[in-house]
């Protein structure tokens, strides 16, 4: 693996970050809008590797966690900003059946199968379908049996940088045999600044009434129940250190909150708000708003201090929290979730974007 910065690719502020064992090249591309919000973007992994935007004063901070180098992104990465798929989040037993069919999947989660397999989409290096400074299309083909998936999947994800200052995520799929596809962006942030400490005082709202419980291997039980009067219920804003330590099962499970919300949808598909997070001292921002119909709420548990960010900082337990718009874990064994079914002829789209601004 070599690190460098000669430019790759023309269209976009981009530079060569090094290349792969293989000795696949990776780059890393910078979006602005020129006011209030700059990113920068791997090829690899589709990794959201800085976020970059201003407090209440105007100083700017880096508000998503991420690696140190690219060496660290391919051995030490807890999934940082990274796409993941084909399914993220997990699939009971590494086993489905579509259309009568059983397909088998690498089991990297304990008995299940977790964001793709062993080698998911967060470990790819993807094509660059095309840049300029605001936005950046990056597409991968995922073949057939890839992870034990069935068809080839054509996917592409594009980042805007728009001009109120968010950050906009357009997935799009299509495939030629039937499959199952959940795919989200696995960004941890922390709206104090990277590498800031523990985001317990972070003020989280997220519009949903109902969760998924889930059991002892973190698979949804299959109930989909009321948060109200329970440690889950964040339909009002409330800090994430506030009941984190109930003594609930569900928390004691996933030893604090990883858990899928069911979004208050007025119907499938539309771009709504889904999430408002809020950090007091900072006084930063950020609204989630997604067409999807769920978010996993995850506040960092296993983070151990076993990865150093650009901060020069260890990532210890609850030092970033993620809210990763999906489908529902394991619905391709849940009928009545909603489906995760692609099949030819058909284009998945998903959008979710990530708003900020300070009060």
């Amino acid at each position: 693996m070599t690190e460098g910065t000669e430019g790759v690719a023309a269209g976009g502020v981009a530079e060569r970050l090094g290349t792969t064992p293989d000795g696949t090249p990776v780059a890393r591309y910078t979006l602005a809008n020129g006011r209030g919000l700059r990113a920068r973007v791997l090829t690899y992994g589709c990794v959201v590797e800085r976020l970059e935007v201003p407090d209440r004063e105007g100083r700017w901070g880096n508000v998503v966690l991420g690696c140190a180098s690219l060496g660290d992104y391919l051995t030490k990465s807890r999934y940082f900003g990274a796409v993941v798929g084909r399914y993220g989040n997990r699939i009971a037993g590494g086993r489905f059946r579509l259309d009568g069919t059983e397909y088998r999947l690498a089991r990297n989660n304990g008995g299940n199968s977790l964001h793709g397999g062993e080698r998911g989409f967060d470990k790819r290096v993807w094509e660059v379908l095309s840049a300029d400074e605001r936005r950046l299309s990056l597409g991968h083909l995922s073949a057939d049996g890839e992870e034990g998936y069935p068809g080839a999947l054509q996917v592409s994800v594009t980042y805007t940088v728009t001009d109120d200052d968010a950050l906009r995520i357009d997935y799009r799929a299509t495939t030629d045999r039937p499959t199952v596809l959940n795919l989200t962006n696995h960004s941890y942030f922390n709206l104090a600044g990277e590498g800031s400490g523990e985001v317990y005082d972070h003020q989280v709202t997220i519009n949903a009434g109902r969760y998924a419980p889930v059991d002892a291997g973190q698979i949804p039980t299959g109930e989909l129940a009321p948060v109200e009067g329970t440690p889950f219920d964040f339909t009002r804003a409330c800090s994430i250190g506030k009941r984190i330590r109930d003594p609930h099962p569900q928390l004691l499970i996933g030893h604090g909150y990883d858990h899928n919300y069911v979004l208050d949808k007025s119907a499938p598909g539309v771009l709504e708000p889904a999430a408002l997070v809020e950090e007091p001292t900072s006084g930063r921002v950020m609204e989630v708003l997604t067409t999807e119909p769920g978010v996993q709420f995850y506040s960092g548990n296993v983070l151990d201090g076993g990865v150093t960010g650009p901060s020069g900082r260890a990532y210890g337990k609850g030092a970033g929290l993620c809210l990763e718009t999906q489908h529902f874990p394991d619905s391709p064994n849940q009928p009545h979730f909603p489906s995760t079914v692609l099949r030819p002829g058909e284009e998945f789209t998903s959008t979710t974007v990530f708003r900020f601004h300070t009060n």
